[in-house]
């Protein structure tokens, strides 16, 4: 992942790069018990490190085959209502894929699952060819671009230890569906997830350490307010491991017990209160 990240990186400043959202870079370290708001919090705050919150039930995951299409009634029910006329049918697998990757009750793992099972179909180009008509057709559906960034991020990823360059470029256009999914849907999970998993492996000198804690810091309090799920404990994972690189190993362990408090069977949590 290091290596797919630096590549992007080395591509954007040749090419000019993308926008990214600015670090705040003298904003205090916030604990993810503190909700996150446009000012920035007091330091007599952001220096408590997170406390343990009551365990809270553990949603079940939902079968990627047997998933519903999403809810959102702002979106087409059937994938090819968004082919223009006379375009070639959708193929059925893709079209089924794509109401898969759409619907909500799928997991952050499930829907990396259906783009890997696209991909090694070799319906993977399709698929994103496909979801670029839908995001052009409707821009502010958060889902369709959230979609469609998964699907660059996965061809990035899967290219890029043969062709940097594209795979690089396809990271690039990962981060902007993101970006364009959060203006719409700033509440969308899975985008601003995935977007800050990427930055969390960016190198230290770009500074984007407090932005990685800000963003994380934000999920956590979005998902304390929402019923548990079980990807919900990757934030509190990744948000210990960016406090741990930034040498605040107090707030490291206190990041990763507050999420153990409400995902005690969560092995990467628990790996990393057993030092490993």
């Amino acid at each position: 992942m290091k290596a797919f990240i630096y590549a992007i990186l080395g591509l954007a400043v040749i090419g000019g790069g993308i926008a990214l959202t600015a670090s705040r870079q003298n904003k205090p370290v916030v604990p993810p018990t503190q909700t996150v708001r446009e000012s920035s919090p007091s330091p007599a705050v952001a220096n408590h490190p997170p406390q343990q919150r009551p365990q809270r039930p553990v949603a079940s995951s939902v079968p990627v085959q047997s998933a519903p299409a999403a809810a959102d009634e702002s979106r087409p029910a059937e994938v090819a209502s968004a082919v223009e006329p006379g375009a070639k049918p959708v193929d059925p697998a893709i079209k089924q894929a794509i109401e898969n990757l759409l619907s909500a009750p799928l997991t952050h793992e499930q829907r990396r699952s259906i783009l890997k099972q696209l991909n090694q179909a070799g319906l993977l180009d399709q698929a994103i060819s496909q979801l670029e008509q839908m995001a052009a057709g409707d821009p502010n559906n958060a889902g369709y671009a959230t979609a469609l960034g998964q699907a660059y991020l996965e061809k990035g990823q899967a290219i890029m230890t043969t062709d940097v360059a594209n795979g690089s470029i396809l990271a690039m256009q990962a981060v902007q569906s993101f970006d364009a999914a959060l203006s719409n849907d700033p509440a969308n999970w899975e985008a601003r997830f995935t977007r800050t998993a990427i930055l969390e492996h960016f190198p230290a000198e770009l500074n984007k350490g407090q932005e990685v804690i800000d963003q994380f810091t934000q999920l956590i309090d979005q998902q304390e307010k929402q019923p548990a799920q079980p990807q919900f404990a990757n934030s509190y994972v990744l948000l210990g491991d960016q406090y741990q690189k930034l040498g605040k190993n107090d707030y490291a362990q206190a990041t990763w017990q507050a999420g153990a408090a409400v995902f005690p069977n969560d092995s990467s949590l628990q790996k990393r209160l057993a030092g490993q």
